[in-house]
């Protein structure tokens, strides 16, 4: 049965299922609600989840937080390897903590303080997950434009988007390179797996070097395609701006998302102060 399971999750697990989850993250979210956002309310609300919450110490407030940012990580259909890399890295830190604590004269009482930690940087992590994975990455550009931001920076992040399947595709070209000239160790038993997990790590790791020569060649090309259409004329001249920008609408949408947010907050902090005069 564990042989089985094995095999399956190393069947699934491969450049190609990566690859996918890592486009459908960036691209396949066009249709979800925070999508249809407009990308200037959902900064101002990052804004708000990204520093609150490391300045409250209740339980129940961060809570409650954390509640309404897994709420909204659901409705912008945020790909499973990204919550599955969320929740490795924020519980397994706090895990390891907690066993620190304990090795060293801790007791059951560091469960509270690690609680809070882990609900703050889980509060902050969903929020930074909601925004940056569920919107567009023209919108989100065109967000940033909006409140001042440096074209270039703004840029740099559509930029790093749309460079996401070259990536992926330089990598899995280099990955097959190696596999066409190397053997990868049959993984029948259980030493075998572990052969076959170091030689993949091995091969990764020695793909890097090609896998950035080839995207900064790529990246240079597209950089003086830009160039020769008139980028940086185009990003400092404030009449392309108002046009670029002349697509961002706040209507009855956003005024429905920012009201459900500023409630659930005011319920939030309100919890407190009710449960301590009924109990």
């Amino acid at each position: 049965m564990m042989e089985k399971l094995s095999e399956n999750i190393m069947d699934k697990v491969s450049i190609d299922f990566l690859r996918d989850q890592v486009l459908k993250n960036a691209y396949g979210n066009d249709d979800t609600p925070i999508a249809q956002l407009d990308p200037r309310v959902l900064l101002l609300w990052y804004l708000f989840f990204a520093l609150v919450p490391w300045f409250l110490n209740d339980v129940v407030v961060l809570m409650g937080m954390f509640v309404l940012t897994a709420v909204t990580t659901r409705l912008a259909r945020v790909a499973p390897l990204v919550l599955f890399v969320f929740a490795l890295g924020v519980f397994s830190q706090t895990g390891y903590m907690f066993v620190a604590s304990l090795l060293f004269g801790g007791d059951m009482s560091t469960l509270a303080p690690l609680l809070v930690l882990t609900l703050k940087v889980a509060t902050v992590s969903l929020a930074s997950i909601t925004v940056f994975s569920g919107l567009d990455p023209d919108k989100l550009s065109n967000g940033l434009l909006w409140f001042g931001c440096p074209e270039r920076l703004s840029f740099s992040i559509s930029f790093a988007y749309r460079i996401l399947p070259i990536l992926m595709e330089e990598m899995q070209n280099i990955l097959l390179s190696y596999r066409m000239r190397g053997r990868a160790p049959e993984h029948d038993t259980f030493g075998g797996k572990v052969r076959w997990v170091i030689y993949q790590v091995k091969t990764i790791v020695q793909s890097f070097y090609p896998l950035m020569l080839n995207t900064a060649k790529r990246s240079r090309t597209t950089v003086e395609a830009l160039e020769l259409k008139g980028y940086r004329y185009a990003a400092t001249n404030m009449k392309v701006l108002k046009i670029k920008l002349s697509s961002l609408h706040a209507g009855r949408r956003e005024a429905v998302f920012a009201f459900v947010s500023a409630a659930w907050v005011a319920c939030c902090f309100a919890c407190p102060a009710v449960l301590e005069v009924l109990l």
